[in-house]
């Protein structure tokens, strides 16, 4: 009799242990990561040097969060037909993301019929490309996925040089 006693109160308390450490609230923030992928295009590479991701909440209080990004140059072909990356990653103060923000650096480039060529933007382009998102983050840990779309960001200029006007989609 006291065996089963001592069992249902060592079961009672490590129930409501368990309850009470999962119903805590989440101090530190919401995790959130940001990945990358990218539609067919008629190229045989398409470049991009993606140098920082930032976000800006519903409440501008906290500004801009800059996200632990994995900086690089990635080729968006390699983002197919159901690939993505991790582009970032990091924990925002609250549970609402307005805009997203992908800084851009100047390694950009395409390459068509073997030959690479760099992309030119304009100079406001490198500073920010922004993507409204107004996105309420469902849990502790959420993410979304960008679509760079290449078909629609490179254009052909008439002296045979190529454009970048980045194309963004929120998925």
């Amino acid at each position: 009799m006291k065996k089963t006693a001592l069992a249902t109160i060592a079961i009672a308390v490590i129930s409501t242990l368990t309850f009470i450490s999962c119903k805590k609230e989440n101090s530190s923030g919401y995790q959130f990561s940001v990945h990358l992928t990218d539609a067919p295009a008629a190229f045989e590479e398409v470049n991009v040097d993606i140098r920082e991701v930032k976000v800006k909440m519903r409440d501008d209080s906290a500004g801009w969060v800059s996200l632990a990004t994995n900086a690089g140059v990635y080729n968006l072909l390699g983002l197919q037909n159901g690939v993505d990356t991790l582009l970032a990653t990091g924990t925002l103060p609250s549970n609402f993301v307005q805009e997203i923000r992908l800084i851009l650096g100047t390694a950009n480039s395409v390459k068509v019929g073997g030959q690479i060529y760099p992309l030119a933007m304009n100079s406001s382009d490198h500073q920010k490309l922004m993507i409204k998102v107004n996105k309420q983050i469902s849990s502790q840990v959420d993410s979304l996925i960008v679509d760079f779309d290449a078909g629609l960001s490179i254009h052909q200029q008439g002296n045979g040089t190529y454009r970048l006007q980045p194309v963004l989609k929120i998925k």
